[in-house]
């Protein structure tokens, strides 16, 4: 009997430390996603060893540094007051603090959060009577104000892939801002109907300035700055049969853009994507209307669809608000009731009038996008931001939490640009709380 105790106990010993020399082997997961951009790639394969995650295969050269700060990035507290440690706790109480004496808050941010952590958010502004606004390019809020007046013909990433035979870049550098968009889904990608990729494809650049799109493109038309409205009426009335007057000079040789009409009218399958460039005007929404009214006609021609590119997380954060409260940004909800105000309640013109007594911040990368009025307010009330252990905010915040990441520390959903819903994992476990736990904490002590 002694004996075999002491091979039981052998036993129970060498299992124990195989089991933590697997712990500390690196383990590596298949078909993880990736939301540095808006294409969302799911494909990644990543190593998980002591020192982090690292992407292996599948990574494009944004990603590949984003994973390599996270790894690097120095062990922060998980809370900061007034730039001193503190312990969750304590920053709970003084963020409940902040937000229980306020009379106008804010939250802002948003773009890298998960659905939970976006309903979380929705639910603390509805709790303290505040405003929320994903801090959004301009290219997603004309896209939504445009998509509000006109619609939209639309389609999944997928579609594309497989059916598209005429892609057409349209103020966007894909190549620059979303590196593997073409490998995926539009231009390299080999579908169903499309089996050549590449060979079976038409792409074309509209823009003002040479890109690393256009140099990879079949045609690169160019247009004067700030021209794309004149542009894009002559398409339309071209698209129509109606000759352009000798007078009209959009900059464009009115027979390349016969040209172009025909080969649009005549394509398969259509697809045109815009990018911020399109939006780089003093009315941003009617140029992405006038688009969406072309592609429109397009369609009684032929399938044609049309899609912003966008920037990280934007296209989840409006989603999930819409489908939460139905709007999808510049929200105000002081009278217990969502009320919808772009421009009145938008996240940059609240902060640029003053019209704000505290803030929460999710994420605080898109802040250096707001206008320099927008910026000198944040730095002059209480502030409260949660945020990835790699990223600093440009000021001092009140009370700073270091926050887990999504589809690293943490699982949860992210959006495509295209309003696909993506599942997250999580890869290797993390002493941070979700900005969901962290809002929810504050949620309760405000109860």
């Amino acid at each position: 009997m002694i004996a075999g105790a002491n091979a039981r106990s052998n036993l129970v010993i060498a299992m124990t430390t195989a089991a933590a020399r697997h712990a500390d082997s690196p383990q590596t997961h298949l078909d993880v996603a990736c939301t540095v951009c808006n294409c969302v790639c799911d494909d990644l394969r990543v190593e998980v060893a002591a020192a982090g995650a690292r992407p292996i295969e599948g990574a494009c050269r944004l990603a590949e540094p984003w994973f390599a700060a996270l790894a690097a990035a120095p062990a922060q507290p998980q809370a900061l007051i007034e730039g001193n440690s503190a312990s969750f706790t304590q920053a709970v109480d003084r963020a409940a603090d902040i937000l229980r004496e306020c009379q106008a808050p804010l939250i802002c941010g948003l773009t890298r959060s998960s659905t939970d952590g976006l309903r979380a958010a929705l639910e603390l502004a509805e709790r303290v009577g505040g405003c929320i606004d994903p801090t959004t390019s301009p290219s997603q809020t004309a896209s939504t104000l445009a998509l509000q007046s006109v619609g939209e013909s639309t389609c999944t990433l997928g579609e594309v892939r497989h059916r598209a035979d005429l892609v057409i870049f349209w103020g966007a550098d894909p190549v620059t801002t979303h590196p593997r968009h073409f490998e995926r889904y539009s231009v390299d990608a080999k579908g169903k109907f499309i089996p050549n990729g590449r060979d079976d494809r038409t792409v074309i650049v509209i823009g003002s300035a040479p890109s690393a799109t256009s140099k990879l493109a079949d045609e690169f038309i160019q247009i004067p700055p700030g021209g794309d409205f004149e542009v894009i009426w002559a398409l339309r009335q071209l698209l129509r049969g109606i000759e352009l007057p000798p007078s009209a000079d959009v900059g464009v040789p009115r027979e390349r853009l016969q040209q172009l009409v025909e080969r649009m009218a005549g394509a398969q399958y259509g697809a045109v994507f815009y990018g911020t460039g399109l939006t780089q005007s003093a009315a941003p929404h009617a140029n992405v209307e006038a688009l969406s009214r072309l592609v429109a006609e397009l369609n009684a021609k032929t399938r044609f669809t049309v899609r912003g590119l966008g920037l990280a997380g934007q296209a989840g954060a409006t989603a999930a608000l819409c489908w939460l409260t139905g709007f999808p940004l510049a929200i105000n909800l002081s009278r217990g009731y969502p009320r919808y105000g772009p421009g009145e309640y938008t996240a940059n013109e609240l902060l640029a009038r003053s019209e704000v007594d505290s803030c929460v911040v999710v994420g605080s990368e898109r802040v250096g996008q707001l206008s320099p009025a927008a910026q000198r307010t944040l730095r002059c009330v209480p502030t409260i931001v949660l945020d990835y252990p790699h990223v600093s905010p440009a000021w001092d915040a009140t009370v700073r939490f270091t926050t887990a990441v999504y589809g690293v520390h943490a699982a949860g959903t992210a959006y495509r640009m295209d309003d696909v819903s993506i599942p997250l994992r999580q890869l290797t476990p993390s002493s941070y709380a979700t900005d969901d736990e962290v809002l929810r904490a504050i949620l309760a002590k405000l109860a």
